[in-house]
């Protein structure tokens, strides 16, 4: 999908570097906040954005461990990507009013893995009418907000709610 130019996206794509290494690893280890994304960190997992999101609050729930299926994984940290992709839920309702969500993992590339070799949930909210004219015929997708802009609102959603992964 193309996306409409806007300076936020020139500026990110005329100063990206292809990172070494993966780069949910590289996110994980950068202090918290626009730079790498990351909303909320739990014991074993975290919360990020999407930075090419379908849909505004376009997140991900990514294990610390780096493994490429869920199969990899311990039970307490799968237990906790599951109650982190609820509470994802429950916090992008209450911030965009969704219609709906798309909850997937896709492992391994012929699965649609973006990011092959650290499995992760996406969490996409939805709404009827979302897939409209630009997307299906214009291949761009249109955002009504920065990433920055839904970084903040995910971050304080998370940060105001006492729950615990």
């Amino acid at each position: 999908m193309k996306h409409l130019w806007s300076p936020w996206r020139m500026t990110y794509i005329e100063n990206s570097k292809k990172e070494e290494g993966c780069v949910f690893c590289n996110a994980q280890a950068k202090p918290d906040g626009t730079e790498n994304l990351i909303a909320f960190r739990g014991r074993s997992s975290y919360v990020i954005l999407n930075r090419f999101p379908y849909t505004s609050g376009h997140l991900m729930v990514i294990p610390f461990a780096h493994a490429a299926g869920i199969e990899e994984l311990d039970a307490n940290t799968r237990a906790e990507m599951m109650e982190l992709t609820s509470r994802c839920t429950t916090e992008l309702r209450q911030i965009y009013k969704p219609q709906g969500f798309n909850v997937g993992i896709n492992m391994g590339e012929a699965a649609g893995a973006g990011v092959l070799g650290h499995v992760h949930i996406h969490i996409v909210p939805r709404w009827a009418g979302d897939t409209n004219f630009m997307s299906a015929v214009g291949e761009t997708r249109v955002l009504p907000e920065s990433l920055e802009q839904t970084y903040q609102r995910v971050q304080a959603a998370f940060a105001s709610t006492s729950h615990t992964a």
